[in-house]
């Protein structure tokens, strides 16, 4: 797969065109239709049916550089096939989402656009309510400002706790709200998203870090992190 440049001056319907013949020059293509719309995310979607290229783009991308369209079209193309994503576009395109301008357009188009189901701090067992207030008075001084709080709607396994930024949003997995759970499991789990509100995303070109170090310093002093880990773990 070579790396090609592209005109700046082609349309996005005109880059997707060539990225595909790019990488299936035998295989006849028809239409190619690319649409922006108004999405909540950074999330793309690409088809291909009888022949027609099916393209739809978040709006927060209309006006991107050529090449980094170019970059995207790679990417969801390899997808599309399942093939390995060249590393130089997955670092382009990585990069570009990742700049300061990008990131605040983004926070905001979540914050505007996208809906969070917030079931409120009372569950069936525990009240994160109560629970955050006492974390915070120990760990925090309690200087920490409440965000909103809840649970899950399902009791989701692989993500026990998700702290949301653009809606201030902590949600717990509704497998923690159960007399089977230990108190202690249960605030280890909502402690380390609380660290999240307290120590935010270290962003550097390509990379994402969410668990800096400082945030990794202040998580070994949970009391009882061992137990409270391998309570989990039985979960």
């Amino acid at each position: 797969m070579q790396v090609s440049s592209g005109s700046p001056l082609e349309s996005p319907q005109e880059i997707f065109a060539r990225v595909f013949h790019e990488w299936k020059p035998r295989t006849p293509l028809g239409e190619v239709r690319v649409e922006f719309r108004r999405f909540a995310n950074a999330n793309s979607f690409i088809g291909l049916e009888q022949g027609r290229l099916g393209v739809r783009l978040p709006d927060v991308l209309e006006g991107a550089p050529a090449r980094i369209l170019e970059a995207l079209a790679n990417i969801l193309i390899a997808k599309l096939y399942r093939r390995p994503v060249p590393a130089v576009f997955n670092d382009r395109y990585r990069r570009y989402l990742n700049r300061r301008d990008m990131r605040r357009s983004l926070h905001l188009l979540r914050q505007i656009r996208g809906h969070k189901f917030v079931s409120g701090p009372q569950g069936d067992v525990y009240n994160l309510e109560e629970m955050f207030e006492q974390l915070n008075a120990a760990h925090f001084d309690g200087l920490m400002a409440r965000p909103a709080l809840g649970w899950s709607r399902r009791p989701a396994r692989s993500t026990l706790g998700h702290y949301d930024l653009s809606h201030n949003t902590i949600i717990l997995s509704k497998l923690l709200d159960r007399a089977q759970a230990p108190r202690l499991a249960v605030e280890y789990v909502l402690y380390h998203e609380m660290l999240h509100l307290r120590y935010p995303a270290d962003h550097s070109g390509v990379r994402r870090r969410v668990h800096t170090r400082e945030f990794q310093e202040a998580e070994k002093n949970f009391p009882r992190l061992k137990e409270a880990k391998e309570s989990l773990k039985k979960l």
